[in-house]
């Protein structure tokens, strides 16, 4: 069991840069790993929901793995998400992100089947056994239809040292205080971060570590200045940027998926980058960028 917690702070779920074409835009996701390292995060994640890997083939996810271990150059550590419908390919892209150079690795529940929770149990451990990588479970279940519960967690924490934490995106200061009360009171350095933005401000109240959220792409800052704040013990100021990260999921709601929203998001906050998006997702029409555009200035982000 580690000493201390790993991958705690803000962690943006960093959005993947195509050309028009669909390639891999290296020169713009390379300008955007280097200003969010600029912008004091923690951490990086690549290939979650924002990264576009449910729209990506194995060999595609491998090549931007190894594109952004290689362009963060140990400066921050780096997850890599590894997880899918398909234990296999799992494994294969989990056992390549340790080739690569990954710090850990970040595993969502498969989301095409119901899994019973004995075969839930056991893909995680197979994973988790594929590699001596730090492994961060991923529970969406309004995107794979399936919530990983405490109890569950707890298990999968009790079974293998290298399962160390959870991004729990989920809706629910219940659900959270519960992963936090649950796990952490027999693993005190497993890591629980939110994965919506306006819970990290909750998520720290109940003893949490942060966030992976899809703000920390376009404004960085306001997530980085709340857990300064909060460390400083600065409540008061804290609060102050709750109140904005309060108001940024009115954004995602602007389309589904909102992959485009965040690339849109990127560009309106002053970094000029493609906003092509991978089909099933396209791009954002011009009267919802608009709405955009009032919503963030309304914000004072742009």
């Amino acid at each position: 069991m580690p000493q201390s917690a790993l991958f705690t702070g803000i962690i943006p779920p960093v959005s993947t840069i195509f050309s028009a074409d669909g390639q891999l835009d290296k020169q713009g996701t390379a300008a955007l790993i280097d200003d969010l390292i600029a912008a004091g995060v923690d951490g990086l994640f690549f290939l979650g929901s924002g990264g576009e890997f449910s729209q990506l083939s194995a060999e595609e996810r491998k090549t931007i793995a190894q594109f952004a271990i290689d362009r963060v150059d140990r400066r921050v550590p780096v997850l890599i998400g590894t997880g899918g419908t398909n234990a296999r390919e799992t494994i294969a892209l989990s056992q390549h992100a340790q080739q690569a150079g990954a710090d850990g690795i970040v595993v969502i529940n498969p989301y095409y089947w119901k899994v019973s929770e004995a075969n839930l149990i056991r893909y995680f451990e197979q994973v988790a056994d594929s590699v001596t990588l730090p492994v961060m479970l991923y529970n969406f279940p309004a995107l794979t239809g399936q919530d990983l519960a405490p109890a569950l967690v707890k298990t999968l924490a009790d079974s293998r040292s290298n399962i160390v934490g959870i991004k729990d995106t989920i809706d629910s200061v219940a659900h959270l205080r519960s992963m936090i009360h649950t796990v952490k009171a027999a693993h005190p350095h497993f890591t629980v971060l939110c994965g919506y933005d306006d819970h990290l401000f909750n998520t720290l109240l109940l003893g949490g570590d942060g966030a992976i959220s899809a703000s920390g792409n376009f404004a960085p800052q306001v997530s980085v200045n709340l857990l300064k704040a909060w460390r400083d013990k600065d409540v008061a100021k804290a609060a102050e940027y709750h109140q904005i990260l309060l108001q940024i999921p009115q954004m995602y709601q602007l389309d589904t998926p909102f992959v485009n929203v965040i690339k849109e998001a990127i560009v309106l906050c002053g970094r000029p980058i493609s906003t092509h998006v991978l089909p099933p997702a396209s791009p954002l029409d011009e009267p919802r960028k608009a709405q955009l555009k009032t919503l963030l200035q309304q914000l004072k982000l742009c």
